[in-house]
Order: structure tokens, then C-alpha cells, then sequence
């Protein structure tokens, strides 16, 4: 066990002649470069947070002010009118100090309290601009003289060169809308999905809630609202994440995917090697807050970034009640699962980052350890697949002390978690469109037990070296996710490549300690309750039936030469193709972002509304192309619409959402939330944007293309479609459902979906001039003009 002893900084011998001690060097100049960097970590996120904190201005603009304040003070006068000499008169430590001296002393003073007030003037100011969201409403390149003037007012308050949190002071809070207003939007989205007497009696009891409980209610939440930064984020992690105690495993996590077409090397160590170093690249610059703040496309309006502070060394803790979220300020190492037994592998060594051959090596490492699993390891992480009640028990029983603590804590405390898998995966052999479904499933759910659920994400390393990800929801939303994972797959293919050989470049040091592997007691009663975990969590893997459907024939191109917003016709596409599935119409749900606002996350976009449900009976009831044509033009502008005011906070679910939180803590019953609350949501929807652009060439490198991500399905019976929009020319789908439910088939949806894309791309795509038509007009006129 040479690591043992490098760990151990010294050791000493109680002896007859004395204490004989002995001092490793070696390990004390580990512990050193170690503090080292931790107290760099510390002083970086010092500097970022006094930046951070002075923002619009700059800490060298203090510096300014004072020399100003001071100069005009030379030419005797008084900028302060009276103000710096009413300081002097209250500096008891310098009553008996020069004059000079205690007039630089006030003057200084004074300027500072000048220069925190302008940066108070200048934080409102931009909060009160970015408080305002006309130019969502407006036209498509069509920009207003308001909405001009608005945006060069933000370009001045905004100051230069922002870091990741530098406009989280400036951020608007969330807005509370008015009871009337929601209730009035809620029934115009159920009408579509009721029968008269269902909406009748809809109706009446929204008028009783909006004039009775609705307005006591609405009381506590604007209370709540004045006094936190958002009245909705926090009971939402809590009570639709947290408290559920059903398997996050299929039903909360998501996944993301690797390049489609490509695999960087056939060599999984070395794939590992490069992801796991690029993941660490990232890291170091959302720790220095280096990583561009997300922005609104065209004005450039920021977005908030809290969730990117528990991207990594994040985890959820089980318990019996609700679970918790727990983050630690840093890790240096990560956890890895391979062939049943799981290790600690270091990330750093004397002080610096593994170069990624360093890290190639390690994986090969515990790819080469032929020891086997103790009894239990192997199935463990499928605690964590299963229902969340008895893995709570299970920890607070077996996990709370001794060895399975501390190799617990390893895991939960590691930056994030990592598979080796012994599957091959990805779009390849003879059923590319089956191997790529089956892909799918295996970063949703993999065998129940090699992946740790509860860590902030899983980075999955095929032996193909193909790779993905998996993510818990909790903590943040897919776009985070995303973001990390677009810089990982082009900073991995683009900036660190491969040797010829397929290997990581670099050099290894020859110092580096082996991966350490993690022991485990796991008693026989406790190997019970893990296979009892792994029986629920394999029987809902099991039902789940996926389907990946790459639509190269088009995109984003096409459907701009309708003059129609690309997600607008996808979500109707969706409309139609789940009433030509089902015969019917359903409540659907699409995931809209509220990051406009400060700690904002999604908002609920009800896509069936009574113009998308009318265009579809005109379409399918056989209507004229020009009345359909512009039924369908009427439902794309109200979805725009009902996407914008979610943004902007006009939403319906999570206002109505908090109401009903509230009323459970009055003791209130409401025969209206209880309604609204307990609908289903059969067709729920998500668009995965492509944020970093600029990382990707779909024009020198094509095959380079992300196939995006999905979710499982949220009702029994219904479907969960995810989609990405890449480039021009495609779309990728990602559709789940189950296979209990025989009503559901995701093949069958999935081409649905594509013909309800093509339907509405011919019906809506500029008619091209009929050749012999156009010839005969020519013949006519040459005959006319003669």
C-alpha cells in the first residue's frame, strides 16, 4: 500500500531512548502545494466578490472619486457643501491630529461614502431598466425608439467586462401577478380541454376562490415576495423536488449526449482523460467567474446565474421526510465506478491540475486493478435508484459511521461521479436508429446501480469511447447542464485532441499515487434492501420506451422562410401529431426560463390553447390552404405570446403552484387549487437550446453535431419530448414513454412528429410558380405585345 504511506505526513516511535520521528518530505510538500491552492481558490474568490460586489462601478474607480474630491477641494471649494466638515468634527482617533491631515482624512471619507452611493444609484438604476420587458413584446426586427433608447440606457449602467455574478445585484425580483389575472389565464387554457359543463363549473369555482381565499392568500405571497429574492424558486426545489419520495432515477434526472456522428478515439481511458480535464477547465473558470454571463440573443439582456454555483460538489442527501442539498466549497478528486468497485482518483498533484494523459493513465489504472467486488458493492448505487424513504433508512442505519461513512462521504463530497462502462453504445452497426435509442436508456437509467443518482451529475464513459451524462434535477435546470456540456465535448475534440494513436496528449509525472480504492461492510440485511431498491428501480427502467429521431430533411432554416418562430411550429407540430396519435387534445406542458429575474428558473407554457386546437380541426377536417394557413399563423403568435409573459413573469402554474403552498400552510382547503393541481400533464415538452454557438462549426465540420438530451415521461400515459434545434438543416427528438401504457408508443409518435413537420412545412412554405403556367402568361403577353 505504497499510497498509504505517502499519505502520512510523519510518523513517530515511542522507544526506551525517546520519541523517534520521521518526516516524509514527500507527502509534507504535498500537504504545502495543496494549502497552497486552496488559499489561491480563496483569495480569487475574495477579489471576484469584491468586484462582484461594487458592480456596475470598479474597485479603481474609488480611486477616482477620491482624486477628484481632493482636487476640487485644492481649488477651495467645497464639493460636500459642509458635509466633510461635519465629518471632521466626528473623527474622535484624529481630534488632536494636524488640520491637513484630518481634512484628508474626512475628504477620504466622504468620497467613499459618495462612491457607494453612485454604485447604489447605478445598481437601481439597472434594475429598474432591466425591469422592464416591452421589447420581448414587439415585433420581429421590428425595434421601437423606446426599446433603442432602453438599450443603450442598460450598455451605459452596465459597465465592462461583467463577471459570471456581477448583475446578480441588478437582477429584478420575480413579480407577484395579480389573482384576477392568473385565474382569468388559467380558464382561457382549459377551455380547449373541457366540455361546457366541465368549463361551467371551472368557472365557478375560480369566481369563489378569486373572491374569498385567493385574495388572503395572495397576502402572504406578496409578504413572502417583498422579503425574498424570488417567491417561487426555493418552495419549488423543496416541494416538487426534494419531497417526492418516489425514484429520481427515470422520473427527475435528465441526460445529455455525446457527438451523434463522431467519437473523438475509440480508447475509453483516454475519452475519460480529456473529459474529465475539460470538466476540470470549466470548473476553474466558473470558480474564477471567467465564464461569460448568459444573455437574451440580439440586446443582450443578462440572465441569472445562481444554479451555476452547485454545478459541481453538489449532492443530494436522502432522507425520510424531504431530502437536502448539500455543497462544499471544493473538491480535488472524483469518484468512479467500474466493474462493481468504486475508487477515488485525485484530479490534482503538487498543486496543479492532471494534464489529461495523467488522468488517461489513472483510468487505466483502475481499468487494469483486478480486484473484485466486496459482497454488496457491486448493486450499492442502486440505493440511490429506488424509492427515497428506504435509502434514507438504509443510510442512517448502515452508513453512518465506520468504513461505510467514510467511503460514503468520499463519494458524496467528490466534485462529481464518474462511470467506466462495459457497454458499447452510440449510432453504429447494423440498427444505428435501435443502438441509438438504446443509448438513450442507458444514460437515463444504465443498469439501476452503476450510477450515483444523487451526485449533481454523472459523466458516463462508454468502451467505444463514446460518452454522456446524467444529471440530477434538483439542484438545477437542463440549460446549466447544457452549458457545462458544450464546452466539455468541443474543448475535448477541438482544443485537446488526440495523439494519432487515439491516446491523450501530454506528459505523465512518474510520482503519481494509484487511485485509491474504496472499502466497504455492507451487512446482509443491508444487501436485502439494496436488491429490494434494485427490483423497483429495474422494473421502471424496464418500462420505459425511448426513441431518439434525428430529422435531418430540415430545420431552423426551412421554417424561418415561413416567417414563423421555429419553437412556435414545433409545438403545434406536437399539438398535431398527439391528436393524430390519441384522437384527442391534452394538457400540455412546456418548460419556459424565468432567469430574467434573480434566483428565476422555469415557468410552465401551456402550448394547447384554443387557436392551435381550431387550426388543427381546420386541418384535419380538410378547411382551404388559406384559411389554414392563417389559423396556424394565429396560433404560432399566441404560443409567442404565452412563452413571453412566462418569461416575463405572467405565467399561471407557479403562481397558482405558491397559492396552494400557502393554503397548506394556513390549513385552507380549495376546491379550485385542488383541481388545478391535480391535472395531468400528458404531453410534456422541453426545447435543449444551443447556447454556445460559437464553440461548434456546422459548416467546416459537420459530423461534429450534438445530439442534445431528454427526460423520462412524466404521466403514465402519456410522452415526454425533448428537442435541440441544430444549426440550419436539423432537429433532434428525444421521446419517452411506457410500455405499461398501451395507448403510448414512442416509435409511432415519433413519426407522428415528423410528418405533422413536414405537413405543416408544405402548407406553409412559399408556393414555387408552376413552369408551364408561367410559360403560357409569357406567350399570352408576347402575343399582346405584337
Amino acid at each position: 500500500m505504497a499510497e498509504a504511506h505517502q499519505a502520512v505526513a510523519f510518523q513517530f516511535t515511542i522507544t526506551p531512548e525517546g520519541i523517534d520521528l520521521q518526516l516524509s518530505h514527500q507527502a509534507l510538500r504535498q500537504v504545502y502545494l495543496s494549502g497552497l491552492r486552496s488559499w489561491k481558490k480563496r483569495v480569487t474568490r475574495l477579489k471576484n466578490n469584491v468586484i462582484t460586489g461594487v458592480y456596475p462601478a470598479s474597485p479603481s474607480s474609488w480611486l477616482f472619486v477620491v482624486i477628484a474630491i481632493l482636487a476640487t477641494m485644492y481649488t477651495r471649494s467645497d464639493p460636500s457643501m459642509g458635509l466633510i466638515a461635519k465629518i471632521q468634527e466626528h473623527l474622535p482617533f484624529f481630534r488632536y491630529k494636524e488640520h491637513c491631515c484630518r481634512t484628508v482624512v474626512s475628504a477620504v471619507l466622504f468620497s467613499t461614502l459618495l462612491w457607494f452611493s453612485l454604485i447604489f444609484t447605478m445598481r437601481l438604476c439597472l434594475k429598474q431598466l432591466l425591469s422592464y420587458h416591452g421589447w420581448m413584446f414587439e415585433q420581429h426586427g421590428k425595434v421601437s425608439n423606446t426599446t433603442k433608447i432602453w438599450a443603450a440606457m442598460v450598455r451605459i449602467f452596465s459597465g465592462r467586462q461583467p463577471l459570471l455574478y456581477s448583475y446578480q445585484g441588478s437582477l429584478p425580483n420575480l413579480p407577484v401577478p395579480a389573482v384576477k389575472d392568473t385565474v382569468k389565464r388559467y380558464l382561457e387554457s382549459a377551455r380547449p380541454l373541457m366540455s361546457d359543463s366541465e368549463y361551467e363549473r371551472m368557472t365557478t369555482l375560480a369566481k369563489e376562490f378569486e373572491s374569498s381565499l385567493g385574495n388572503r392568500l395572495q397576502w402572504y405571497l406578496k409578504l413572502k415576495a417583498m422579503w425574498a429574492s424570488n417567491y417561487v424558486s426555493d418552495w419549488w426545489e423543496e416541494y416538487v423536488y426534494l419531497r417526492g419520495r418516489g425514484p429520481i432515477m427515470v422520473n427527475s434526472n435528465y441526460y445529455g449526449m455525446d457527438f451523434l456522428y463522431v467519437t473523438p478515439t475509440p480508447i475509453q481511458a483516454a475519452r475519460a482523460g480529456n473529459t474529465l480535464h475539460a470538466c476540470l477547465l470549466y470548473r476553474r473558470k466558473l470558480n474564477r467567474e471567467e465564464i461569460k454571463p448568459s444573455r437574451v440573443p440580439v440586446l443582450n439582456v443578462p440572465l441569472c446565474a445562481a444554479q451555476c454555483e452547485r454545478i459541481f460538489n453538489t449532492t443530494r442527501i436522502p432522507g425520510e421526510e424531504t431530502d437536502s442539498l448539500i455543497h462544499w466549497q471544493d473538491s480535488e478528486y472524483v469518484a468512479v465506478f467500474h466493474r462493481g468497485r468504486y475508487f477515488r482518483l485525485w484530479l490534482y498533484h503538487a498543486g496543479r491540475m492532471l494534464s489529461p494523459r495523467e488522468i488517461e493513465q489513472q483510468i487505466q489504472r483502475i481499468m487494469d486493478n483486478p480486484s473484485p467486488p466486496v459482497p454488496g458493492e457491486a448493486k450499492l448505487g442502486a440505493l440511490t435508484a429506488g424509492d427515497r424513504i428506504p435509502w434514507a433508512q438504509a443510510r442512517k442505519e448502515f452508513f453512518s459511521s465506520g468504513v461505510n461513512k467514510r467511503s460514503l462521504d468520499c463519494i458524496e463530497k467528490a466534485a462529481f461521479f464518474v462511470t467506466l462502462d462495459d457497454d458499447e453504445q452510440g449510432m453504429r452497426g447494423d440498427d444505428p436508429a435501435g443502438n441509438l435509442d438504446r443509448y438513450a436508456k442507458s444514460l437515463l437509467h444504465g443498469k439501476c446501480y452503476d450510477r450515483w443518482f444523487d451526485k449533481s451529475f454523472t459523466v458516463v464513459v462508454y468502451k467505444n469511447g463514446k460518452n454522456g451524462l446524467s444529471a440530477e434535477h434538483s439542484w438545477a435546470d437542463a440549460p446549466i447542464m447544457a452549458h457545462v456540456w458544450e464546452y466539455v465535448m468541443t474543448t475535448d475534440s477541438f482544443q485537446l485532441g488526440y495523439t494519432e494513436e487515439g491516446h491523450c496528449k501530454g506528459d505523465v509525472a512518474s510520482s503519481l499515487p494509484p487511485p485509491t480504492r474504496l472499502t466497504w461492510d455492507i451487512p446482509a440485511e443491508c444487501q436485502e434492501r439494496i436488491e429490494r431498491s434494485l427490483a423497483v428501480a429495474q422494473a421502471l427502467a424496464d418500462d420505459v420506451d425511448f426513441h431518439v429521431l434525428p430529422i435531418q430533411e430540415f430545420g431552423k432554416g426551412a421554417i424561418k422562410k415561413c416567417k414563423i418562430s421555429p419553437d412556435a411550429f414545433i409545438q403545434i407540430a406536437l399539438q398535431l401529431a398527439y391528436y393524430r396519435n390519441r384522437g384527442t387534445f391534452s394538457l400540455t406542458y412546456e418548460a419556459s426560463m424565468t432567469r430574467l429575474f434573480r434566483e428565476g428558473r422555469t415557468e410552465t407554457v401551456r402550448s394547447c390553447t384554443s387557436e392551435s386546437c381550431a387550426f388543427i380541426r381546420a386541418l384535419e377536417g380538410g378547411e382551404s390552404k388559406e384559411a389554414c394557413r392563417h389559423l396556424f399563423r394565429t396560433a404560432a403568435e399566441k404560443h409567442q405570446h404565452l412563452y413571453r409573459m412566462a418569461m416575463t413573469g405572467g405565467g399561471i402554474d407557479r403562481h397558482l403552484f405558491c397559492l396552494y403552498i400557502v393554503s397548506k400552510y394556513l390549513g385552507e382547503e380549495s376546491p379550485f387549487l385542488n383541481k388545478v393541481l391535480s391535472e395531468t400533464w400528458r404531453l410534456s415538452t422541453s426545447q435543449t437550446p444551443l447556447q454556445q454557438v460559437e464553440l461548434f462549426d456546422f459548416v467546416n465540420h459537420p459530423d461534429y453535431t450534438t445530439c442534445g438530451g431528454g427526460f423520462g415521461p412524466v404521466a403514465d400515459d402519456g410522452y415526454g419530448v425533448s428537442y435541440i434545434i441544430i444549426g440550419e438543416n436539423m432537429i433532434n427528438l428525444h421521446i419517452s414513454c411506457k410500455h405499461s401504457c398501451p395507448q403510448t408508443d414512442s416509435h409511432k409518435f415519433g413519426a407522428d412528429i415528423k410528418k405533422a413537420l413536414e405537413d405543416l412545412l408544405e402548407l406553409m412554405s412559399p408556393e414555387k410558380p408552376d413552369p408551364s403556367k408561367a410559360e403560357l402568361n409569357h406567350s399570352k403577353k408576347s402575343k399582346k405585345d405584337l
